[in-house]
């Protein structure tokens, strides 16, 4: 089961990387990126259809924690394309009273899911058969109208709600980078270092300093350290919050980059000492 679902996730984050960087167009880009996610999650419904579960532990495992991945990158696309299409024409302050007002429904959202917000983000597991095993719900359980929509074949009571707990977050920083880049002036008119590695490396360098809260003394705000780094290095990061949700799911080696520069860093230094 996990081994096909890696692959299917894989691919799926190939194609998108592939369109984002093809497509520029903020209303288009999300067109597209919606395809391939409703066709990554119907072949994903059909094999677990086909093969169902090993045993209740396997289905919870898959809605609660593997389905509402991919899924949270549909409900975060058609948001982004809610958004811009909706977006009005206008001054700064225009703008800003229309995201203001989006992050307002990211917020009404988790004043009505505090409880459930609270079980998801401890990893809390007392209720899991409840949430995320078919063929049973609870009303009491404050579930989504979405839920009696769907098939029940392929949906539980709560792993759109995970879903959406995922997305929101990746929204949020959508729209605050929305503001930050209106409100922000380059560091730097120009710099001549380009940054000639990979994105995520980037973002795990970023991270990693954050989490050091090496800058103003552990007080410098994540986003503001992110785009002082892309205009140093001429680079544009991206949704680089959405990059480092990917570098969480990692099963394996989630620094890979801070690893190998450690480790490259230690054999120059062995090296150098051989030379003396």
């Amino acid at each position: 089961m996990e081994k096909y679902y890696n692959e299917c996730v894989q691919k799926l984050e190939e194609k998108i990387k592939e369109l984002t960087l093809e497509v520029d167009d903020p209303i288009l880009l999300p067109q597209e990126v919606i395809v391939l996610i409703v066709d990554c999650l119907s072949k994903l419904k059909e094999f677990v259809l086909k093969r169902g579960f090993k045993n209740k532990q396997e289905e919870i495992y898959f809605f609660k924690k593997l389905k509402p991945v991919i899924l949270s990158k549909l409900i975060y696309y058609n948001a982004i394309y809610k958004i811009e299409t909706k977006k009005p024409y206008g001054n700064g302050k225009t703008i800003k009273k229309y995201i203001d007002n989006e992050l307002a429904k990211l917020k009404r959202f988790f004043d009505n899911n505090l409880e459930f917000y609270k079980y998801y983000r401890t990893n809390s597991i007392y209720l899991d058969e409840r949430y995320f095993v078919r063929g049973g719900y609870d009303v009491r359980l404050s579930i989504d109208t979405y839920y009696f929509e769907t098939d029940h074949n392929f949906t539980t009571s709560h792993d759109y709600k995970v879903a959406k707990i995922i997305a929101n977050d990746l929204i949020q920083v959508y729209l605050e980078d929305q503001l930050n880049n209106k409100n922000q002036k380059k560091v730097f008119d120009y710099s001549s270092l380009n940054w000639t590695g990979s994105k995520t490396a980037l973002t795990e360098l970023v991270y990693g300093l954050y989490s050091q809260g090496v800058f103003d003394n552990g007080n410098a705000d994540l986003k503001l350290i992110a785009k002082t780094f892309e205009c140093t290095f001429n680079i544009d990061l991206g949704d680089f919050y959405h990059t480092f949700m990917e570098l969480k799911s990692r099963k394996v080696n989630r620094t890979k980059f801070l690893d190998s520069m450690r480790d490259t860093l230690i054999k120059k230094m062995d090296e150098e000492d051989e030379v003396k």
